[in-house]
């Protein structure tokens, strides 16, 4: 496994990083203000307003990519954190890759844990009344 992360992995992670700081909101909107105020002085113009809609347009279609990538690494880093957490606990390891089922067998499998977690709430709520009916 290498731990030298590809070009584009790092500038994604850069880049998610400082889009989500204050800062950075700041500045975007400074900017519309700057924007909006220069208004009068082009005179509300299509070329104008063309300027912000194309500028935000283009941020948001390369934001979106930028985003999915820190997100899906994300993703694939917290499942394998639980993997590894399934694979060294008293948890059946059949939970081990199950994002990869189809919905159906994601339904199913959720359906029956919650019908279990009902049964061991049963019980504890059965030895709490019975600790209490001692006492």
């Amino acid at each position: 496994m290498s731990n030298k992360p590809n070009f584009f992995s790092h500038f994604a992670a850069t880049v998610a990083e400082l889009s989500g700081r204050p800062f950075t909101f700041v500045a975007a909107l400074a900017l519309v203000l700057a924007w909006a105020v220069s208004g009068p002085f082009f005179g509300y113009s299509e070329t104008w307003q063309l300027v912000i809609n194309t500028t935000t347009t283009i941020i948001t279609f390369l934001m979106v990519f930028v985003l999915q990538n820190s997100q899906n690494r994300d993703g694939k880093a917290l499942q394998a954190k639980l993997d590894e957490l399934i694979l060294t606990s008293q948890a059946a390891n059949k939970f081990v890759g199950i994002e990869k089922l189809e919905e159906g067998e994601l339904r199913e499998m959720s359906k029956t844990l919650a019908e279990q977690a009902e049964c061991v709430e049963e019980k504890a709520d059965e030895k709490s009344a019975a600790a209490s009916a001692s006492a």
